[in-house]
């Protein structure tokens, strides 16, 4: 492997990422703390432990980050409909909901990948 800037997955997170951020910059102003900055640092942790696990010294490590990058995909995909039912977004999560999707088969192909090549 080269970087982790060569994998389609990180690049795949990193727009999710910015989509996301305008996504909430809309949220109440009193989920400044809450639900629009939980869902943030969820995001930003899908590319950042790809990225980070991607450095490690080990195959086993990278699975440990990809696996933790997978569960923050999930954490958003909850706090969505958390801020759908809330009423705070207008319009559609569903691309959402899809692009968080195709990002974590993404992450599991890459863990399959790897553990392939461990075992």
């Amino acid at each position: 492997m080269k970087t982790h800037e060569d994998l389609v997955v990180w690049n795949k997170a990193i727009e999710f990422v910015v989509q996301l951020y305008k996504l909430t910059e809309n949220f109440p102003e009193n989920e400044k703390y809450g639900l629009t900055n939980q869902m943030r640092r969820a995001a930003v942790s899908i590319p950042s432990n790809i990225a980070e696990g991607a450095a490690r010294s080990s195959d086993k490590e990278f699975v440990r980050f990809l696996y933790m990058s997978r569960a923050s995909a999930v954490a958003i995909e909850t706090q969505l409909l958390i801020a759908e039912n809330l009423r705070f977004v207008k319009e559609d999560i569903s691309v959402f909901k899809n692009d968080l999707n195709r990002i974590s088969r993404m992450i599991t192909s890459l863990i399959n990948k790897i553990n392939e090549r461990i075992n």
